[in-house]
């Protein structure tokens, strides 16, 4: 080195007294006493402060800059309080870049900044640290060393050379820096630290930021223990499933699971769909081909394809509707409904002159057993197309109707959906059996979602949950059939044209008996037809004894144990061939269970015969009356509703009142009570068209006179004694007729009812229309006297 030289680093070193100190800025970076820290050192001042301190062998004291992005700082954008620090190492990387490796001693407080330097020096004060005998800072100490164990224990890879050297450290004040100095909290809270020097104060913010520390580390430890073992089963799962496929590779599957893939694009393409409905189909087919065949997504994906490719969107088959064809189909499979059958000649027709109108949905309404649903599938028969039956007695859930969302499990589309998918084709006869039977509960209500099933407003875009996509349904021809009308809600009822059918006479069940029910019967129990046969008389005779009912399945039932008994003397060789009659009904069937009562349950008086509706059709009812000594009540028994119970007050007074008339003393009612009866106390009976027999039998109760054995009767009375019109004429008729009446008591108003009733009833039966209740007891008792209103 020059004498020049030389003579310039003395002055220099001459000018940088023992109280001043070499300052390096640095920016992020807060040394602690105690610590040993790499610094990077990339200004010009800074590398000649540091090259001086080297040099000269001086100490560094290191200043936080107050805005890292100053490239030039000057005294006032440093902090006032720093840590000097003795250089241990000078490294010059290869790169150009200069490194320190420093240990910080003391803190101290710059006085003030001496210019005409190259690099910053500063007149300084040391702070010496407070003293540690205290117990309050003893004990700080401690807790501050528990809490830095636990936080280098949820540390992921914390060297244990660390927690050795913390515990191994006995100052307070060289603990509180060396625990602020590892922390990763801001360099701006760490000069705070740095710049409180009371130890007490010190240890305690060191304790509050190490106890924020810990819980973000448990919370960090948590969510990475979670995520490791979501990561391990996805793993886990994505290992094992390219095991599986590379096995399924080996044999042969993988192909044929493309194979299959390809076979589901072609049927989707081939199925009719929509435009919208296919280009769903098309979209989750892409979604199942990138998903393992293996997981559930992918069976419920496969389920969905296979009802969408099944569907008949746009199958339709050919309706061919001829009128003359139809009448002979109606013909061969029903005897009599001549209203009934034609009804549906007259909705055929107007089909085929009009195929793209909207049909009216039909609703069959009638007593069981009466051909209800077989006249769907007369229809089917008489248009050519397919029949389906949905059978909706007992659905209490909306979702069999419209279907499951297929996101559950075990999903399934509605059964509309599903009688539609078994047709094979969109314009079936589609029945809906037992609609009036439909409940509802927490699942919501299916005669609701029927609305739009049943509403050709609006069937064309119906909705399955389970297809999520609108589907046609307005070629359906729907068809409905109930049992009674009372339970079918009002906006679904409205939706309906309804069709009654009504009971069978005696006559027409004979015919329907030799045409139809024998027929099958013989089928069923392997007979033929010149080994077994019933004759009329014994037909006759199986209707009126054995079977009362408004339909046929009885008569069908008990004709099938007929033969049945004829079938085991035939299967045991006594037997070859024969012919049922009458008089061998008893032995085959026992005693006949219904007996023609009429005559003795009329044969005292008191006792008048009416009709009744019920929804097995109609009814005979018996009124019976009696007095007992009392105090003017009026009694009733079997199971009467109010309608009726005020029917029979009615009555009495209408008696009361024409006392004088009918030849008896009022106030006898006054000592006597009257007891009114009507047998069958099992079963309930309601209803106003019980007034006019139940007047009827006071009246013969109270002049001694009985009614005919062979009359019945029905209507409503008012206080007027006014005879008012009821409903259910045809059934009431056909039970009178069936039970053996001959002549029948109905309302004037009722006249154009007769015209619903079969002409055999009307032949066999002598109508009378009433339009006061003296017309009444003229012509079931005899009585001429005119009954008049009471005043």
């Amino acid at each position: 080195m020059s004498d020049q030289s030389k003579q310039t680093d003395n002055e220099r070193t001459a000018t940088i007294s023992d109280d001043m100190l070499i300052i390096v800025p640095v920016r992020n970076l807060v040394l602690f006493p105690g610590t040993v820290l790499p610094v990077a050192i990339n200004r010009e001042r800074s590398l000649a402060a540091a090259q001086e301190a080297v040099r000269a062998e001086r100490k560094v004291g290191f200043l936080l800059q107050h805005e890292p992005d100053t490239q030039t700082p000057t005294g006032d954008d440093l902090f006032k309080i720093g840590t000097v620090a003795n250089i241990v190492r000078y490294v010059t990387g290869q790169d150009g870049t200069h490194h320190l490796v420093v240990q910080g001693e003391q803190r101290f407080r710059v006085l003030d900044f001496q210019p005409g330097l190259p690099f910053m020096v500063a007149r300084v004060e040391y702070l010496p640290d407070a003293p540690t005998n205290s117990p309050e800072v003893e004990a700080r100490a401690l807790n501050l060393k528990r809490l830095s164990a636990e936080a280098i224990s949820l540390l992921p890879q914390a060297p244990a050379e660390l927690a050795n050297a913390i515990q191994a450290v006995e100052s307070p004040s060289t603990l509180a820096d060396l625990v602020a100095s590892f922390m990763d909290v801001k360099a701006l809270e760490k000069q705070q630290l740095l710049e409180t020097v009371d130890l007490k104060t010190r240890l305690d913010r060191v304790t509050d930021l190490l106890t924020k520390r810990i819980e973000v580390l448990r919370l960090q430890r948590q969510i990475e223990d979670q995520t490791r073992e979501a990561i391990d089963e996805r793993h886990k799962e994505a290992l094992l499933r390219e095991q599986l496929r590379q096995i399924r590779k080996q044999l042969g599957e993988e192909e044929e699971s493309a194979e299959e893939i390809q076979e589901l694009r072609e049927a989707i393409e081939k199925s009719g769909m929509p435009e919208e409905a296919l280009e769903q189909a098309k979209k989750e087919l892409k979604r199942m081909e990138r998903m393992q065949d293996a997981s559930a997504e992918y069976s419920m994906l496969r389920t969905w394809i296979d009802w969408m490719i099944q569907l008949p969107w746009s199958k339709l088959d050919n309706e061919s509707i001829d009128i003359e064809h139809a009448r002979r189909v109606l013909d061969e499979d029903h005897y009599g409904l001549e209203k009934i059958k034609r009804r549906i000649v007259e909705y055929l027709a107007v089909r085929k002159l009009n195929p793209q109108g909207r049909s009216p949905i039909l609703c069959f309404v009638g007593p069981p057993g009466v051909g209800k649903t077989s006249l769907g599938q007369s229809i089917a028969r008489a248009l050519g197309i397919k029949f389906a039956r949905v059978s909706l007695g007992g659905v209490h859930d909306e979702a069999e109707i419209r279907g499951h969302r297929r996101t559950y499990i075990g999903a399934l589309p509605g059964n509309i959906v599903q009688a539609l998918r078994k047709a094979g084709t969109r314009n079936p006869v589609l029945m809906l059996d037992e609609i009036d039977k439909l409940g509802s509960g927490i699942q919501g209500d299916p005669a609701s979602a029927l609305l739009e099933v049943l509403d050709p407003e609006q069937n064309n875009t119906f909705r399955d949950n389970y297809l999520g996509l609108p589907f046609d349904l307005s070629k359906v021809m729907f068809i409905t059939t109930a049992n009674m009308l009372d339970t079918i809600p009002g906006p679904l009822r409205d939706r309906m044209e309804i069709i009654e059918l009504t009971g069978y006479t005696e006559e027409e069940k004979v015919e329907i008996a030799r045409r139809y029910l024998v027929k099958r019967q013989l089928d069923a129990n392997g007979l033929k037809a010149e080994q077994a046969a019933l004759t009329d008389e014994a037909l006759r005779h199986i209707v009126r004894d054995y079977t009362r009912e408004a339909g046929c399945r009885n008569l069908e039932r008990t004709i099938g144990a007929v033969l049945r008994n004829v079938a085991v003397r035939i299967a045991e060789g006594s037997l070859v061939q024969t012919t049922v009659d009458a008089p061998d009904l008893h032995a085959i069937l026992g005693a006949p269970r219904f007996e023609n009562e009429v005559a003795m349950r009329t044969s005292v008086p008191g006792v008048a015969t009416g009709l009744a509706w019920t929804p097995f059709g109609g009814d005979i009812l018996f009124i019976e009356s009696t007095r007992v000594p009392g105090n003017g009540r009026l009694i009733l028994t079997g199971q009467l509703g109010e309608v009726m119970k005020e029917s029979a007050q009615a009555a009495l007074s209408l008696v009361k009142s024409q006392s004088s008339r009918l030849g008896m003393d009022a106030a006898g009612f006054d000592k006597n009570d009257v007891h009114i009866h009507v047998p069958a106390g099992a079963i309930p009976k309601d209803g106003p068209s019980a007034g006019v027999a139940m007047f009827t039998s006071l009246v013969s109760l109270v002049t001694g006179r009985t009614v005919g054995h062979d009359l019945a009767m029905t209507g409503e009375i008012s206080l007027r004694g006014l005879v008012l019109p009821v409903g259910g004429i045809k059934e009431k008729a056909v039970a009178a007729h069936r039970a053996g009446i001959r002549k029948v008591l109905l309302p004037a108003r009722n006249r154009k009812d007769l015209e619903d009733v079969p002409q055999s009833v009307r032949d066999d039966i002598e109508f009378v229309f009433c339009e006061r209740v003296d017309d009444v007891i003229r012509e079931a008792l005899g009585i001429e006297t005119k009954v008049v209103a009471a005043a």
